[in-house]
């Protein structure tokens, strides 16, 4: 007999396809939210259990399903789960560090190039029927190019931003953070350390 493993919520098909190698899967097709009760529920006889943060693991989920041997978290946080309870009841919890750093670095860099180029306020004007002529100032925006960037809190998805800033868009990048980081990573990014009164007086654009 494979070992049982409980999906809480949909997720890619391949992935499923992949456990289904080596466990008896149950997968939450319906895609809900399941509440406390249904979830403890569902996992009866399951070894394992492969969630997202809508779902809580606590003492009281442990000490009614005592098969449970893993727990899963398809995040990188993992807030949603007493790690300090599961521990003690010898069940292994995981995590998916560093999975998003360089999508949400590219989400960053997209809010700031929309942002400074005034994209989503010239789309809502121009499908609001407004625009009827040019102007040499209409929507003009700023310059992301050439300008200085300053980035607060450096780490993962920061240096991820910086090192777009610096290296795609040759900009300054100044930062600030509660450790400084290692002069060796400092010059891959073209990054500078300075205080937070000197990042906000400087920096063109702030993240």
């Amino acid at each position: 007999m494979k070992p049982a493993v409980f999906v809480a919520r949909k997720v890619f098909p391949q992935v499923i396809e992949r456990l289904r190698e080596h466990f008896e899967v149950d997968v939450n097709e319906e895609d809900r939210v399941l509440t406390h009760e249904e979830l403890i529920a569902r996992l009866q006889g399951c070894q394992g259990l492969y969630l997202t943060p809508t779902n809580r693991i606590d003492e009281q989920l442990l000490a009614a399903c005592p098969g449970l041997r893993v727990v899963a978290n398809m995040a990188v946080g993992y807030n949603n789960i007493d790690v300090q309870a599961c521990t003690a009841r010898g069940v292994l919890c995981t995590n998916t560090p560093d999975v998003l750093t360089e999508t949400t670095a590219d989400f960053g860099m997209a809010l700031l190039l929309a942002t400074a180029r005034r994209m989503s306020e010239a789309e809502r004007f121009l499908r609001s029927g407004q625009w009827s002529n040019w102007s040499f100032d209409m929507m003009m925006g700023r310059d992301v190019h050439g300008t200085t960037l300053g980035v607060l809190g450096m780490g993962r998805i920061g240096q991820a931003i910086a090192r777009r800033a610096a290296h795609g868009f040759r900009m300054q990048v100044i930062y600030h953070n509660r450790s400084r980081l290692a002069p060796e990573i400092e010059a891959s990014l073209n990054a500078r350390y300075v205080g937070k009164e000197e990042l906000l007086r400087e920096s063109d654009h702030l993240m």
